[in-house]
């Protein structure tokens, strides 16, 4: 795990207040979303289908601070679109890092050489810089070329002012754990702090629907993707048992509410990947009214295949506090990467608020 000791002590504290006040359901990251608008359009992003009239929408300063005060979460992950298009961004950013929040600003990193100088490097501010993978399939991804190489100039410009910076990669049909293997060697030369790494999500809004990986080939990805990764030291910026269970050694139901969105619309139902589900008028609105039931991989057929750090991270987490020498040992020797899976999920979906028909139950076991 890359996070620094002092991030890591703070959201242990947070965690401990949350167990000490048991609360049973409790945000981790807010995902804050203040504008849909992109300089890109991306084969596989769910947000770029809204007309302009949406699109030219913003959250003003005074509703993202609300919305951090309100969710009260110690890290907030400021996503969209593309946020530096976002003109009041640097005040917004700065109200967090006053509020001592860790802020993770997601970015293309088009814009990042020219809005660069509006910010100043601080231990809560990290630059989450958007790479799909090596340079060809990054640009394919993102349906432009030279979008990796200008990505690439950004981060080492943002570390060499001294900004904490990471990698967020996100999976595709079609990947090669050799190549994912070297991209991580390529994070590792470039110097960031750490890289996240996730299957991407099936968004039905996406404009092409056959380059998302199922559950199970995600899990034998992974697994590929580990052993490679044996003695090569990379920075994963994720908790041990998240990276277990991408490897398919853990089972674990999706916690949705461990990272809330708030964006133009309003607190979105569950969470950020799913857009036709509603919205809540208020972060307490969201917690006590949404139908946390309906949703996870085993309950509704959106969620089949998602094994996105949104949902999971959190149940990864909660899982570390309850059993620390379960992810101790994980985090020491890494995710197994042979023998037998965790159980695949069973299908148990609502046909009355679904509107389909639940699938035969199926257990499926790896063989070595």
């Amino acid at each position: 795990m890359s996070v620094p000791i002092r991030q890591q002590l703070s959201v242990a504290k947070y965690l401990l207040q949350q167990k000490l006040k048991a609360n049973k359901r409790y945000p981790l990251v807010l995902m804050l979303e203040p504008l849909f608008r992109c300089n890109l359009a991306c084969a596989g992003c769910g947000k770029i289908d809204y007309p302009d009239e949406i699109l030219n929408r913003r959250l003003s300063i005074d509703e993202c601070l609300a919305a951090v005060d309100e969710c009260g979460a110690p890290i907030v992950s400021i996503a969209g679109g593309e946020p530096l298009l976002h003109k009041e961004l640097p005040q917004i950013v700065e109200g967090m890092i006053q509020r001592k929040k860790y802020v993770y600003l997601c970015t293309n990193a088009l814009l990042l050489k020219k809005r660069i100088d509006d910010y100043k490097p601080s231990p809560y501010l990290t630059f989450s810089i958007h790479l799909d993978g090596n340079r060809e399939r990054h640009d394919a991804s993102v349906c432009q070329k030279g979008v990796f190489d200008r990505a690439a100039e950004a981060v080492e410009m943002a570390i060499a002012r001294g900004f904490r910076v990471t990698i967020n990669c996100t999976l595709f049909q079609g990947e090669n754990a050799e190549e994912i293997a070297a991209f991580l060697d390529y994070c590792k030369k470039l110097g960031v702090e750490g890289t996240t790494i996730a299957p991407g999500f099936s968004y039905e809004h996406a404009p092409l629907q056959d380059i998302f990986i199922k559950m199970r080939d995600s899990k034998e990805l992974f697994r590929k993707v580990f052993k490679l990764g044996r003695g090569r030291k990379w920075k994963l910026n994720h908790s041990s048992l998240y990276l277990d269970f991408l490897a398919g050694n853990q089972s674990y139901n999706c916690t949705p509410w461990g990272n809330p969105t708030r964006n133009v619309f309003g607190w979105q139902k569950p969470c950020y990947l799913l857009v036709d589900e509603g919205y809540a008028p208020s972060f307490k609105a969201l917690m006590e009214d949404t139908p946390w039931h309906k949703y996870g991989n085993s309950k509704n057929p959106k969620c089949a295949n998602c094994m996105a750090h949104c949902g999971y991270e959190a149940s990864a987490v909660e899982d570390s506090v309850k059993n620390p020498l379960k992810a101790a040992w994980v985090a020491l020797f890494g995710p197994r990467t042979d023998g037998p899976m965790a159980p695949e999920p069973v299908p148990e979906y609502d046909v009355g608020s679904v509107g389909v028909k639940a699938r035969p139950a199926i257990r499926i076991e790896a063989a070595d």
